[in-house]
Parts: C-alpha cells; structure tokens; sequence
C-alpha cells in the first residue's frame, strides 16, 4: 500500500462506523419520483415532454451499484462503455445512438462538471446520491450549448437529511473501498453533511488500476425572508494506470496482440486532481424563486501513455509512440434565474448563465519499442522527448433564456424554451520537433451569436386515480461548440459548432394501481459538422466531417411485483447512419453516405429483477444485450453482438448488511468503446469482477 493510500484511510477510517443500507420501508404503489433536470424547477417525470428516467439512490444500494455503468445498466437505449481514454475510472455513454465521451452533459448538483470542455467522469463518486436523473435528447435551453443526445445529473444528498451510514469492500484484483456519509453539528448557523470515500481497483489487463479519493463536504444555512445560502466544498484525488486498446487489422481485432495486453510504457499514469467550490441561494420573491449558483473549479492532470503504431514484434523498429502531458484547467459557472408561477396555469423561468473554461497543456512525444504482449515495456520516464507542444484555449459561453409552461386546458400542457447563445472562444499553439529543430504554431478566435430553442406538448389522455396515459412531443434545435483536442498534434483552428435539430413523440403510462409503468418514446435526429477523429500525418486529429442522422425508439417497462419485488426492462432500437459525409483513407476521399455509424449498436437491451426485503435474504440480477456494431465507418469489420450478466446476493438486519456481488460474471471481453487518440484500435469491457461489502446505519 502506498503513502498516500495510508494517509486517506487515516482521514477517511477512525470515526467510520461501517454503512448501510438504510431500512426498507413497504413500497407504495404510485410512488412518484421528482426531477429538475427538465426544467429547473421539481416535476413529475411523466408530466414533462421528454423522456427522463430517474434512478433513486435506494434502487442504486438495493442493486449494489457504485459506477455509472451499474447505475445505469437498466436505463432503455442507453449504454455505458467501461474505460476509455480516459482511463480506467472513465467511461464512454451511448445515448440515442451516438457513442461520443462529450456528445452528452454531466451535471452533478445542477453545476456542469467539465460542460465547458468534456465532462470530467473519471473523478465522479457515487457516494451519498440521492437520485440520478436521465434527460435524453438535447440539453434543455437553461444548460446552453453543452449537449445533443442527453444530461446525466447526479445529486447527493443535502445537509440534515439524517441518513449515516458506512460501509467497507473487498474484492478481486486487489480491489477494495471504505466510505462514509453522515449529517455534521450545525455549526454558524448551518446545517453540514460529510461523505468521503476511497477506493482502488485492479483489473485482468495487467498494470491496469486505479486509486481514487473523494471528500464532499456540503453545506445549508436558512436566512431571513426565507432564503436558503448553500456552500460545497468538493475534492478528488485520482491516479489511474490506463489500459491499453487493441489494434484492429483489417475486419477484427488483431490475432496477434494478446488479449490482457499493456503497451504503455512503464510508469505510465494520468493522474486528475479536482477540487470545487459552489456557493448558491434560493430566495422566495412576488409569485415565485429567484435562485442563484456560482461554482469554480481547479484541476490538474499529469499524463504519461503510449498507443501500438504497428503491430509489429522487431525490436529495431520502434511500434510505439508515447505522450507526456501536464494540463492544468479552470472552470467557472454562473447561473441566476427566477421562476413566476401564476394563478392562470402558467409559468415561467427566465435566466442567464455564463460557462466559462481555461485550459493549459504542455507536454511532447517519443518513439518506443514495446513486445506485442506487453512484457517488459520501457521506462516512459527515461525516454526523453521529441518535441515540445503548447496549447492554450479560453472558452466563454454566455446565454439568456427563458422557458414556459401553460396549461390551456384540463388535459393539455405546453412547455417552450428560447436561448440567446454568445460563444467567443480563443486558441494558441506552438511546437518544436527537436531532430529537425522546425517550429510552427499559430493562433485562432472564433465567435459565435444564434438562438436555440424547444418546444414540447403534453396531452393527459387519461388519468384515474394513481393510474394515466399521456402522450408528449417534443422538438429542439440546438448547437454546441467543437470539442477541444488536447493531443499533442498543436492545431491551432477551432473547428465549426456542431448543430442538431430533433424530434421526439412519445407515450407515458401508468396501470394496475401505480404498479405497471410503460415508458416509449421514437425521436428523429439530424447531426451537421460532427466533430471525429480522423488519421491526419499519421496521428489521430479532429476534423468537422459531415452530416449524419440518428432514428430510434426507447421502450422502458418498470413493475412493483410485490412489496419486495421490483423488475425493470429496457429496449433501443436505434438506427445512425451518415449523410453526406466524406472522409479521407489512405489518400482516398471516401462517401459514406447510407454507411451505420460506427461502435452503434441497433439494438440494445436490458432486464433486471431485485429483490429488496426490509431485513433477511436480498438479492438481485441484471442482464444487458448489446447487438452487433460495425468497427470502423466503412462498415467493412462487423463485431458480434456481446451481453454480461451480473448479480448479487445479501443478508441485512434494521442496522447491518452484508453483500456478495459479481459484475460481468459471464467474463465477456468484447470492444466497447474506440480509442480517439489511437487509430483503429479498441479498448475492450473489463474482465470478471466480484466484490464483498459489510455496511452499517447510525
């Protein structure tokens, strides 16, 4: 165990009682569920138009669920890729087809974490969450220009909410975690809440793991007239030793690379440290709220990784290239609105916002030899470099918007939003190839100034008592800036704003007394200048690259069997596929058009069943189905559809529980998401992983 390994158990350990799930209480039928994501503002799922699933925390702890592809493993048409570039604590979501580390927004208590550049899932705890919701389609117009296909907000738990607990794993691979989460004395005033968490994990793929420290440290003072002031405190210490993907030659992944291989170099890491502090208000005014957020954010990463350049053994040659970076980022959000709420059945929300993000990266390259099975890499701390990049960006995205609902009649709701977006963003890089002692660099700004909007109507078909049927459609026309490049390949242009517009119908019904929701929803997207990686001088770099269009229906059924039995089944049939779409291979300018897009699966699918009795036996499984995917745009590699099953098993009383649980118990090793700083090569699901936890209530 390391140094600092030592140190956080120390913080984190001595006054741990050890967790727990908190006590069942008799499900209800009809019991709703609240979401903001939406429309900023509490609503019922079912009453807005769009398709939004909310996961509570409870279903999380019942289903032993503690990264975000477990979390969301039963959510319909969505499927999270383990991993990724990012490193092992990472992942990659699909949401409506389209499988893209930055296509969706992640919000973690109604703050946009990394929004201004890609969202920051490596550092994310599930630690103390309340609920997770799941907002598919485009951003709603009071997040900006952040998100075409979905908003994953994660919200923990507020101060005074009552609930301690802790808890303590162990699993394989070296793999274990203690937390802690409890309500503080109130202290000037305010009411305090603590979670802390730490955890490593090992994987099959060797020098494959991470350590992760996680504080939150939140805080709630009322005020005169009915003001509440909130100050989080947030940190996260991270150090990951990545994977490596696997190159793919001609139509399947290469014969000759082992399948639990490393190519990094030795003592490779990427290694983000986030720290955050939001300060907020929420202050009662004339027929409504007038609620307000300020977050900044401070993060540094350090990063030494290489990817195969060509599958081959002769150790003459160097098959590898290497990249070491130091990034250092500044986030900033504000956003201020005010809600009216009247007595004509009509509401609104006006506000304005300003996301802003400052990046820095300084870092080069260099050529290594490394075995095709990974044995006995090189150290990446003793090669020196080849050259010297620097990248600098600036991004400010401003905007005013509003939105309505007016309910014109008994059975109609109609929901509108309108945004004015004003985006400038700055760029300047320089590199220096040392063996040629070349320069070049430049420098880049570009601005831009459109609206973007919604529009959404509700219509209750029927409702009796706990039970309805209502159908809802929805369009929206948004844009969103072009992903930064951060490799180390210095283009200085800033890329055109991707845009999209999207329609969306859908039906929401409730039967049997509450017990039977059924949840369909069909959307059409059109998808112009999408940012891709594409092989430029024989490194991976981005380019505005075409037009595509994604189609699909979600189906998602939810039962209350019983008092202790709880199912949930999800379907996607999606269908993304290029337009005009022209992309160069091997000097070759290629039309895609009428190819799939690829890593999109057409289908996707998802059953589950918990069993979750107030105390004795529990248990519950889950299986996921993912249908075959074309590896590459030319559609010429066609992987096999792959599915994982997990499950777990425990024992709990009013104050303790105890868990078993296996995740991908069937060991499927099948790619799941494509390396965008590698060229066709891919990173694979992670092997067969098990776990035992003890938690307590206090």
């Amino acid at each position: 165990m390391r140094a600092r390994d030592l140190l956080i158990l120390a913080l984190v350990v001595p006054s741990t009682p050890i967790l727990c799930d908190e006590p069942q209480q008799k499900p209800q039928a009809g019991t709703e569920h609240v979401e903001v994501t939406a429309t900023k503002v509490p609503e019922e799922p079912d009453k807005v138009p769009a398709a939004v699933t909310v996961v509570t925390g409870k279903d999380l702890r019942n289903r032993g669920a503690t990264d975000l592809r477990s979390a969301l493993a039963l959510v319909a048409g969505v499927s999270i890729a383990p991993g990724g570039d990012a490193g092992p604590a990472a992942a990659v979501p699909e949401i409506w087809g389209l499988r893209e580390f930055d296509a969706f927004l992640l919000v973690v208590d109604g703050v946009p974490q990394g929004g201004a550049f890609t969202p920051d899932l490596p550092v994310i705890s599930l630690e103390d969450v309340e609920r997770i919701e799941v907002h598919r389609g485009a951003a709603p117009v009071m997040y900006g220009a952040t998100s075409f296909v979905g908003v994953i907000q994660i919200i923990r738990r507020a101060p005074g909410s009552g609930e301690a607990q802790g808890s303590a794993a162990g699993g394989n691979h070296s793999s274990y975690g203690v937390g802690v989460a409890t309500d503080l004395p109130t202290w000037a005033g305010f009411s305090s809440r603590i979670a802390a968490d730490y955890e490593t994990r090992g994987y099959d793929d060797p020098r494959t793991e991470f350590w992760r420290g996680h504080v939150l440290w939140k805080n709630l003072r009322p005020m005169s007239g009915g003001t509440k002031f909130r100050m989080d405190v947030e940190a996260t210490w991270l150090d990951q030793n990545p994977a490596s993907p696997v190159p793919r030659e001609g139509a399947v992944l290469s014969p000759r690379v082992p399948l639990d291989s490393n190519h990094n170099p030795g003592g490779s890491s990427l290694e983000p440290h986030r720290e955050t502090l939001t300060l907020g208000h929420s202050t009662p005014v004339s027929s409504g709220t007038w609620e307000s957020t300020l977050s900044f954010s401070l993060r540094d990463e350090a990063i030494l990784r290489g990817f195969l350049t060509t599958v081959s053994n002769d150790p003459s040659t160097p098959n590898a290239v290497g990249f070491r970076e130091e990034v250092d980022q500044v986030e900033g959000y504000l956003d201020s609105h005010r809600s009216l709420v009247t007595k004509s059945n009509f509401d609104a929300l006006v506000g304005l916002d300003y996301l802003y993000g400052q990046v820095s990266a300084k870092g080069g390259d260099f050529d290594y030899f490394v075995p095709l099975d990974g044995s006995n890499p090189p150290d990446g701390d003793s090669i020196p470099s080849q050259s010297e990049v620097h990248i600098g960006d600036d991004r400010n995205f401003l905007g005013l918007y509003g939105y309505a609902t007016w309910l014109p009649a008994k059975r109609w709701r109609i929901d509108g939003g309108l945004r004015w977006n004003y985006t400038v963003e700055s760029r300047e890089t320089s590199a220096v190839e040392f063996a040629t002692a070349t320069s070049e660099g430049g420098a880049d700004r570009r601005t831009e100034s459109r609206p973007s909007g919604s529009f959404g109507v509700v219509f209750a078909a029927w409702e009796k008592s706990l039970d309805h049927f209502n159908v809802f459609m929805a369009y929206r026309d948004t844009f969103k800036p072009a992903v930064l490049d951060l490799g180390l390949d210095a283009e200085d242009e800033i890329l055109e704003p991707e845009t999209a517009q999207s329609w969306e119908l859908g039906v929401k019904s409730r039967t049997l007394d509450g017990r039977l929701d059924v949840r369909v929803s069909a959307f059409t997207m059109d998808f112009q200048n999408l940012v891709v990686s594409q092989d430029v001088g024989g490194l991976p770099a981005l380019v505005n690259a075409g037009n595509q269009r994604y189609r699909g229906v979600d189906l998602e059924v939810e039962g209350r069997i019983a008092q202790q039995w709880w199912a949930r089944l999800g379907y996607g049939h999606h269908s993304a596929k290029f337009l005009d779409y022209v992309q160069d291979f091997g000097g070759v300018p290629t039309q895609l058009d009428g190819n799939r897009v690829e890593m999109s699966p057409e289908d996707l699918g998802s059953v589950g069943v918990v069993w979750a009795r107030p105390q004795g036996f529990t248990a519950h499984a889950e299986l996921e189905y993912v249908g075959d995917r074309f590896l590459n745009k030319r559609n010429t590699a066609l992987a096999d559809p792959y599915h994982t099953w997990s499950a777990g098993v425990g024992w709990r009383s009013k104050l303790w529980a105890i868990r078993v649980e296996g995740v991908n118990l069937n060991d499927a090793r099948d790619p799941v998401s494509e390396a965008e700083l590698a060229d066709a090569q891919y990173y694979l699901m992670p092997g067969r992983r098990y776990f035992f936890s003890v938690q307590r209530s206090f």
